[in-house]
C-alpha cells in the first residue's frame, strides 16, 4: 500500500512497505523480532536503538557502509545526486583513474541504498535520503570518535560558541563582506569553502607552507594542535577559518574546505567491487579429491588414536576447566604432531561428542559411548559427523595457547573458546573457495583481502564502531589482528587438515557437504540424497578398503599394508604396539604387548590361532617363541588386595624377589610360604612386579583371574556441546508470515480512528475506553447484530491491559465471540474482563 505523500518518519516509511520488504527486514535483522513488535512504531523503535544499529552496520559490506558514511557527514535529507558526488567527487581532480571507479560507483550505488533501505538503516525517496539517527550518531565526526572519512566538522559545528566580533575578524582576512549576526556571517563563509572558484583563489594566495599543514589534515584526521604562539602558515590558516579552534591548543580543518581539497570525494578509496580472490594453482580435480581423500582418512586415524590413548582412563580436568599443557604436551606427542594441531583434533572429537568430562568427583576426560556408536559407522560417514560437527562449532582451537582479556592463558576444552562468529566465517571461506573453478588453489591473502571487505566492521566491540582510518583502503594482506582474520587462516589450515580441501583446493565431497554446486553424485533412487549422504557417496569410493590380513615379519614386527577391519585392529593394537604409520603401519611385538594380550583374557592357543589366521606369511619362530614364553610365566604369580598380596606355588620365586633388592619400595613380608603381603595397593604391586620382569596376575577375592579388558572406559552419556549462536537465529517463513501478520494488526489497532468521548464524560482523549457492565454488553451485543468493529480495553488472566479492535460475532453466556484485528483471528473474551468499548470513527 502505497503513500502519496513523502514519510516523514521511519515508521511511515516502514508502513508504507509491503509484507515481503518487511519480512525482508525481520530475515536481514532478526533481533528486531525478539519479542514481536507490537505494531509498526514499535518496529521502528527497536530499529533505532544502538545495539541492534550496531549489529546492522557490522554486517554491511564495504561500500555500503561506505555509502552510510557518505550519509553521516551530507545534510539531512540528502538528494541522491550530494550522495553520489560525495562517492564520485566532483570531477575536478587530476586523477583520471577515478573515471572507471566512478563508473563503478554510480553503477554500485544503488544495489548499496537498496541494502542500507532493506535494513532500515536508511529512509525516504531519492529526493530526501535520511539516515537514521542512531546511525549517524555513530558514523558522523565528533572529537571523542573521528569520522571513518576523515573528515571533521561542520563549519556551523565548528564555530558554534565563537564571539560575532571573531567571526567578522575570519571574514574579513578571507574577503568577504563583513555581516550584520553570526548567522549570516557562518552562512557567508560556507558559501566560500563551497565555491570552487572563489575558494580555489583563496588558496592560490596561501604560503606553500600552509597549503603543506592541510596537504597532512585533508584526508584525517582533521585535528591538529598548535601552541600559543604559532607558526605564520598555520596563523594565515587560522585567520582566514581554513583551520578553526576547538580549544585552546586544538584546531580543526572543517568539512566543507576538506571536501574542496578533496575534489568532493568523502572517501580516498571507496570500494564499490569487491576484490577478487586470485589463484595461487590449478590442480587436476580428480588429484584434489584423491588427496582430501587421503587426508579425510587420515584424521579418522588420528581421532581414533586420541581417543585409544584416553581408553583406559584420560587425564583429569583442570579445576578452571579444560586439559592442562603438561597433557596437551603429551597428546601431541602420542600423535606425533604439534601442540596447536594436536588441540584442534581434542577440540573436534569434543565438539562431535566423542569425547567429554565424566563427571566423577575426580573428574576425567574420556570416550563417550556415542564414540563406540561412531565407530561402527563407515569410513565416509564417519568423516561427515567430524566435517559436519566442525562446520557448526563455536569452539576456536586456534585460540589454544593464547589469553583471554584478563590475561588468563586458554586451554584446550577450556571454557572460553567460544567464538560466536566462526561458523559463519568457515562457512563463508568455503563458499569462496567454491567460486572458484574446481582445482584451483585460492591465494590466503586475497581471501582475506575479500572477507575484509565484506565484513569491515566485524571486528569492532559490541556497541561501538571502531573505524578504520581513512585512506588505509582494505587492510595489508598480511594483517592478522582481526579475530575474522584469524579465525579465516584457522580455517584454511584445519580445512586442509580434515580432508575438506586437498592440496589446497576445494574437494567434491565437500561441496556435495556444503550444498555447494558441483557435478551431481552418481544418480540414486527413491528420495533425494541429504548432502551429507551425497558427499559420503562421493568420499567412499576414494577412501582405501579395509584388509583382513597383515605381514609378520621375523624381527617381531607385523606390517599392515593398509587400513585393517575393526576387529582385527582392536586386538592387534592390544597384542603389539605401533611403531611407525605412513602408508603402512608396523606393529611391533613384545613382552609387555603379548601379556597385555594375555590379562585381556586371550590365551596362548587364542594368540596362536588369530595370527596365523590373519598373517598372509607364515608366523615366524620368534614370534610362536615369545607368545609362549610370556604365557609359559604369566599368572605364576598371582595378586589380590591384603592391602595386596603375591601367592604363587612356586616358594623359589618369592625367594627370589624377597632377594632383590629393588623390591624393597614394595615394602613385601612373608606370610606363609607361598604368600607374600605388600602395603602396597594391588595396581601399583602389580606394576612393580612387571618393572622387575615378572608377569604376574591379578585375582579376585575368590581367587579367579582378573580379565582386563581394553578400551572398557567410558563416560556417562553426553550430548555434544552446543554452539553459541551470534545472536538471534534467522527466522523460516512460517515465523516470518506470522510476525508480519502480528505486526500489521497490532498496526491496525494502534492507528485505528476511534470515536472522540463525549466532552461531558470526563474521560480524557487517547485512553483506554471505560464503560460500566451493562453498557458494554449492550454495546458489543449492537455490533454483533449490525456487524461493527469496536475498540475495547481487556485485561488478561496476569492481570495485563491491552486494547484490542475486534469484530463481534456472537454474545452468550457472558463471553463474546469475535475477529480480533490485533491477532489476526476469531477470539472469545469473558466480558467482566473487557474495561470498555468504544465505536469506531466512521470512515
Amino acid at each position: 500500500m502505497g503513500t502519496t505523500t513523502p514519510p516523514r518518519t521511519l515508521a511511515e516509511a516502514l508502513r508504507a512497505r509491503g509484507d515481503e520488504a518487511l519480512a525482508g527486514l525481520l530475515r536481514a535483522r532478526p533481533d528486531l523480532l525478539t519479542p514481536v513488535p507490537g505494531d509498526i512504531t514499535q518496529l521502528a523503535t527497536r530499529a533505532g536503538t544502538r545495539a541492534s544499529v550496531v549489529r546492522a552496520l557490522e554486517h554491511l559490506d564495504r561500500f555500503a557502509l561506505q555509502t552510510a558514511e557518505a550519509l553521516a557527514v551530507a545534510p539531512d535529507p540528502a538528494p541522491y545526486d550530494t550522495l553520489l558526488r560525495l562517492l564520485t567527487g566532483d570531477g575536478q581532480d587530476d586523477g583520471a583513474h577515478h573515471d572507471d571507479t566512478g563508473a563503478a560507483i554510480t553503477a554500485a550505488l544503488p544495489g548499496a541504498l537498496d541494502t542500507l533501505r532493506e535494513q532500515a538503516l536508511v529512509w525516504g525517496e531519492d529526493e530526501r535520503l535520511h539516515l537514521v539517527r542512531t546511525a549517524r550518531e555513530l558514523l558522523a565526526p565528533s572529537p571523542q570518535h573521528p569520522s571513518p572519512t576523515g573528515l571533521g566538522p561542520t563549519v556551523a559545528e565548528a564555530t558554534a560558541g565563537m564571539s560575532p566580533g571573531r567571526l567578522q575578524e575570519i571574514l574579513t582576512a578571507a574577503g568577504l563582506h563583513a555581516t550584520h549576526d553570526p548567522v549570516s556571517a557562518v552562512a557567508a563563509l560556507t558559501a566560500l569553502f563551497t565555491d570552487r572558484t572563489r575558494m580555489a583563489e583563496l588558496l592560490d594566495s596561501a604560503p606553500v607552507e600552509a597549503l603543506s599543514v592541510l596537504d597532512r589534515l585533508v584526508w584525517g584526521p582533521p585535528y591538529g594542535e598548535i601552541t600559543p604562539n604559532p607558526t605564520p602558515p598555520v596563523r594565515w590558516l587560522r585567520d582566514r577559518g581554513l583551520l578553526l579552534p576547538v580549544s585552546a591548543r586544538t584546531v580543526v580543518l572543517p568539512r566543507e574546505a576538506a571536501l574542496h581539497l578533496r575534489a568532493g570525494r568523502a572517501h580516498r578509496v571507496p570500494e564499490p567491487l569487491p576484490p577478487v580472490v586470485q589463484s595461487v594453482a590449478e590442480r587436476d580435480p580428480r588429484a584434489v579429491d584423491r588427496a582430501a581423500a587421503g587426508q579425510a582418512f587420515l584424521a579418522l586415524s588420528t581421532v581414533e588414536d586420541l581417543l585409544k590413548l584416553w581408553n583406559g582412563g584420560g587425564p583429569t580436568v583442570l579445576r578452571s576447566g579444560g586439559l592442562s599443557v603438561r597433557e596437551l604436551k603429551r597428546v601431541a606427542s602420542a600423535l606425533d604432531t604439534t601442540e596447536p594441531v594436536a588441540a584442534f583434533w581434542v577440540e573436534l572429537a569434543y565438539a562431535t561428542g566423542l569425547l567429554a568430562a565424566d563427571g566423577e568427583s575426580d573428574e576425567r576426560y574420556g570416550a563417550t559411548p556415542a564414540y563406540d556408536d561412531w565407530l561402527e559407522l563407515p569410513a565416509a560417514q564417519r568423516w561427515t559427523r567430524l566435517a559436519l560437527a566442525w562446520l557448526a562449532a563455536t569452539r576456536t582451537a586456534g585460540l589454544v595457547g593464547g589469553q583471554d582479556a584478563k590475561g588468563r592463558a586458554l586451554s584446550a576444552l577450556g571454557p572460553e573458546l567460544d567464538r560466536s562468529t566462526a561458523p559463519d566465517v568457515r562457512r563463508r571461506v568455503l563458499a569462496l573457495f567454491a567460486a572458484l573453478p574446481p582445482g584451483t588453489a585460492p591465494d590466503p591473502a586475497t581471501l582475506l583481502t575479500r572477507l575484509r571487505w565484506e565484513r569491515p566492521l566485524r571486528g569492532a566491540s559490541r556497541g561501538e564502531v571502531h573505524p578504520r582510518p581513512e585512506g588505509a583502503g582494505s587492510s595489508a594482506p598480511g594483517d592478522t589482528s582481526d579475530l575474522r582474520s584469524r579465525i579465516a587462516l584457522w580455517t584454511v589450515n584445519e580445512a586442509e587438515l580434515l580432508g575438506i580441501t586437498g592440496r589446497g583446493a576445494l574437494s567434491s565431497q565437500a561441496r556435495a557437504l556444503l550444498s555447494l554446486p558441483s557435478d551431481p553424485p552418481a544418480a540414486t533412487t527413491g528420495r533425494s540424497a541429504t548432502p551429507a549422504e551425497a558427499a559420503a557417496a562421493l568420499l567412499a569410493p576414494l577412501l582405501p578398503e579395509p584388509l583382513d590380513h597383515v605381514l609378520l615379519q621375523a624381527d617381531l614386527t607385523a606390517v599392515a599394508p593398509g587400513p585393517l577391519e575393526r576387529p582385527l585392529a582392536d586386538v592387534l593394537s592390544v597384542l603389539a604396539d605401533v611403531e611407525s604409520k605412513g602408508g603402512a603401519t608396523v606393529y611391533r611385538f613384545t613382552p609387555g604387548s603379548v601379556r597385555r594380550a594375555l590379562d585381556a583374557g586371550q590365551s596362548a592357543s587364542d594368540l596362536h590361532a588369530f595370527l596365523a589366521r590373519h598373517s598372509r606369511t607364515p608366523v615366524p619362530q620368534p614370534l610362536t617363541y615369545l607368545v609362549d614364553d610370556v604365557a609359559r610365566r604369566h599368572g605364576h604369580l598371582r595378586i589380590g588386595a591384603a592391602s595386596s598380596y603375591v601367592r604363587c606355588d612356586d616358594e623359589s620365586v618369592l625367594n627370589e624377589i624377597l632377594a632383590d633388592k629393588r623390591s624393597a619400595v614394595l615394602r613385601l613380608r612373608r606370610l606363609a610360604p607361598t604368600v607374600l603381603a605388600s602395603q602396597t595397593d594391588p595396581a601399583s604391586l602389580l606394576d612393580g612386579l612387571r618393572d622387575l620382569g615378572y608377569a604376574p596376575a591379578a585375582e579376585s577375592a575368590e581367587g579367579d583371574v582378573l580379565i582386563t579388558r581394553a578400551g572398557a572406559r567410558r563416560t556417562p552419556p553426553r550430548t555434544a556441546p552446543v554452539p553459541v549462536p551470534e545472536g538471534p537465529p534467522v527466522p523460516d517463513d512460517t515465523l516470518l508470515g506470522a510476525a508480519v501478520r502480528a505486526i500489521r494488526a497490532g498496526d491496525t489497532a494502534a492507528t485505528v480512528v476511534r470515536k472522540e468521548p463525549a466532552a461531558e464524560s470526563g474521560v480524557p482523549s487517547g485512553t483506554l475506553p471505560r464503560t460500566t457492565p451493562a453498557d458494554t454488553l449492550a454495546t458489543v451485543q449492537a455490533a454483533a447484530m449490525t456487524g461493527s468493529t469496536l475498540w475495547i480495553g481487556y485485561v488478561n488472566a496476569e492481570g495485563a491491559a491491552s486494547q484490542r479492535v475486534i469484530a463481534p460475532v456472537r454474545v452468550e453466556g457472558g463471553f463474546v465471540t469475535a475477529y480480533d484485528h490485533t491477532a489476526d483471528e476469531v477470539r472469545t473474551y469473558p466480558l467482566h474482563r473487557i474495561t470498555g468499548v468504544a465505536e469506531l470513527a466512521e470512515e
